[in-house]
């Protein structure tokens, strides 16, 4: 007789911190879009936090301008859309904004709002969370 295995339920929430994926390295910011995409269309509620330059990607504009390439044509903002359509939200830092955008430029459509260090720090102590970093 074989015994049953009871697993846990799966996590529903993922919070993805950008940091080093920044407009200055096109090559680490595809993936952090393809995995908030994949998972929200599993039917995750996604939080992606903008912290640092990588507040920049989400002045209109500069995605779109980044094509990483290697087998897509497709740019961080092609990328970032998908992510946004299936339900991903896009949340940037208040201190990086204030010290990385200028009062005059408009962020793109997908932008969110905004959530400091503590909101993602929450989100990485509640056990309904789990976190990704890049």
């Amino acid at each position: 007789m074989n015994p049953t295995i009871e697993l846990p339920p799966l996590q529903k929430k993922l919070a993805i911190l950008l940091w080093a994926a920044t407009p200055e390295r096109p090559e680490l910011c595809t993936m952090p879009f393809v995995y908030a995409a994949v998972a929200a269309a599993m039917d995750c509620e996604v939080e992606l936090h903008f912290t640092g330059t990588s507040v920049r990607l989400l002045v209109e504009g500069v995605a779109a301008g980044i094509v990483p390439g290697g087998v897509t044509a497709k740019s961080i903002y092609g990328f970032m859309q998908e992510a946004a359509e299936q339900g991903a939200r896009f949340l940037g830092c208040s201190m990086a904004l204030h010290d990385h955008l200028a009062a005059d430029e408009m962020k793109i459509a997908e932008f969110s709002g905004t959530a400091g260090a503590a909101t993602f720090i929450m989100r990485s102590l509640d056990p309904e969370w789990r976190v990704m970093i890049f």
